[in-house]
């Protein structure tokens, strides 16, 4: 799937509706193949779009878990960190 979805479940504060939206947005590229929809498909996209982000937020009122919601900028800093590792930019001591 997308590297570009992030997961939007059991975060203090909640997902944003921008958040919701650029997921589904995200989602649709990835499926459609486009970017940027040309105008003789934009309209099917854009209603795509909106029924995935309709679909997302049913999902997560539905959900539900007895785990503490996640820190946003803790799990930015442990992808961050996951990252440099991956590309080279610090070595495995360093992260330890």
């Amino acid at each position: 799937m997308c590297r570009n979805i992030k997961t939007l479940f059991n975060f203090a504060p909640p997902a944003t509706e921008l958040e919701i939206r650029d997921a589904s947005l995200q989602y649709v590229r990835k499926l459609s193949g486009f970017a940027v929809p040309s105008k003789a498909n934009e309209a099917a996209f854009e209603q795509a779009v909106a029924e995935v982000a309709a679909s997302t937020r049913r999902l997560m009122q539905a959900l539900r878990t007895q785990a503490p919601p996640r820190d946003r900028e803790a799990e930015a800093a442990k992808a961050k960190a996951r990252s440099q590792l991956r590309f080279g930019t610090l070595t495995q001591q360093e992260t330890q």
